[in-house]
């Protein structure tokens, strides 16, 4: 069992940058693969980014050369850097862990946090 905890959100200008961070419990993290995802109002959840557990990442295409995903296995600790914000990224961010290799399908992800609001004001 993988417990995970969000953190870093809040209320930002465009433009600006905000960092997220996930943190899980228990001593296998470094098992899993990563995934950060988010869900607007009225929205399905949509993948953002993913890294493998050797750091591999893949993103979703309207994040690319904004938001950079990594992972420090000795904090157990997953991080979504997002620079260039835009007010389309305003939506609760989660982060999600799976054995095996990453994926960019909700579906695929054993385990959820309870997610951390972005909101990026105009």
């Amino acid at each position: 069992q993988v417990q995970l905890v969000e953190s870093g959100g809040g209320l930002v200008q465009v433009g600006g940058s905000l960092r997220l961070s996930c943190t899980a419990s228990g001593r296998t993290f470094s098992s899993y693969a990563m995934g950060w995802f988010r869900q607007a109002p009225g929205n399905e959840r949509e993948f953002v980014a993913a890294i493998s557990r050797g750091g591999t990442s893949s993103y979703q295409d309207s994040v690319k050369g904004r938001f950079t995903i990594s992972r420090d296995n000795a904090k157990n600790t997953v991080y979504l850097q997002m620079n260039s914000l835009k007010p389309e990224d305003t939506a609760v961010y989660y982060c999600a862990a799976r054995s095996g290799v990453r994926a960019s399908t909700a579906g695929e992800y054993d385990y959820w946090g309870q997610g951390t609001q972005v909101t990026v004001s105009s």
